[in-house]
């Protein structure tokens, strides 16, 4: 299991073997891959790329949040506890069969780690519980703490290690266990092809949310603030912000709306886009500048702001303000 601020790598997952477990992605390094893969002349500007990746981790802290939201737990647990289940009836009813390799130990260490690993689950899901409630550890929980995540990283580990040495079983069986041990085998054979088949399903669904967070920034945007609870900016934080309107009639610039003495700000035409949308500005567009400097379009940078208080490109909080997230600008 890993970390409780990192609570989810990428593929295969730190603390999960993907065919027993919930499938968790990490979508930083999936970012940078894509951008890094991208053809030069079509690869997005610095600005808009930390944009995106600042959107990824954003999407990394909710993830640790999902994982162990208590429909999840209650999802992971029933899932490996089928597995263990299947096994166990398998044993009964083949009890008279006679593989010619050791598939009833493969199986039965195949549902051992389903078992510890809910038994990992479990116990995280129960200290994320302690400590949103405001309870203290007791001493040395800390310390269990990290017992088990080494375990379940361990239990990853062997997971890895076990279906290699499933496969070599069957494989090596051939038709001989379809003959003599057809129960035992085809619950091997079905335990083999879910590990493959969430392998898959996690790379494929890693791949397809990296590209829409390079390609679509704004549809996540607005998927965080349909689903995720509202930490950031209040409306009326947002409020407070200035709006500007953008005019590209002779020079590209930015004045500001609702005052009797507007500021105007000349802005270059490389910088007159948003780096959430990847639209240039329409003359006439309302744009939202932040207390860092850096401006967006306001339908984009409002929502972001609902979901987390900081500039995507600077990590400027506009509510707690600190001088060294100036000097970054």
């Amino acid at each position: 299991m890993s970390s409780p601020t990192d609570p989810a790598p990428l593929l295969p997952p730190s603390g999960r073997f993907p065919g027993r477990r919930l499938p968790s992605l990490t979508l930083r390094g999936a970012v940078r891959f894509l951008q890094r893969n991208t053809n030069n002349r079509r690869a997005m500007s610095e600005p808009s790329m930390l944009v995106r990746e600042a959107a990824a981790e954003q999407l990394d802290e909710r993830q640790g949040d999902w994982a162990y939201s208590k429909p999840v737990v209650i999802l992971d647990t029933v899932w490996n506890l089928a597995f263990v289940a299947a096994a166990l009836a398998v044993f009964v009813i083949s009890w008279n069969e006679k593989p010619g390799v050791p598939l009833r130990l493969w199986i039965a260490g195949y549902a051992l780690q389903c078992v510890l690993h809910v038994a990992c689950v479990v116990v995280e899901y129960r200290r994320r519980i302690a400590r949103r409630l405001g309870l203290q550890f007791l001493d040395g929980n800390l310390d269990q703490h990290s017992v088990i995540r080494h375990l379940e990283s361990g239990n990853t580990m062997f997971s890895f290690i076990w279906w290699i040495i499933g496969f070599y079983w069957v494989s090596a069986g051939g038709q001989d266990l379809i003959n003599d041990a057809p129960q035992l085998y085809w619950l091997c054979i079905v335990f083999l092809a879910f590990d493959v088949f969430f392998v898959v399903f996690c790379v494929a669904l890693a791949c397809f949310i990296g590209i829409a967070v390079c390609c679509c920034l704004p549809c996540i945007i607005a998927l965080l603030y349909a689903v995720v609870d509202q930490e950031g900016a209040s409306d009326e934080d947002i409020s407070q912000l200035p709006r500007y309107k953008f005019s590209s009639s002779g020079t590209t610039r930015m004045a500001e709306v609702g005052t009797d003495q507007p500021h105007v700000h000349n802005i270059s035409e490389e910088d007159a886009e948003c780096c959430i949308c990847l639209s240039a500005y329409d003359d006439g567009v309302e744009l939202r500048e932040l207390p860092c400097g850096h401006h967006f379009h306001c339908s984009c940078i409002d929502k972001w702001l609902r979901i987390n208080a900081i500039c995507p490109l600077c990590k400027y909080n506009i509510l707690k303000p600190s001088f060294h997230a100036r000097e970054d600008v």
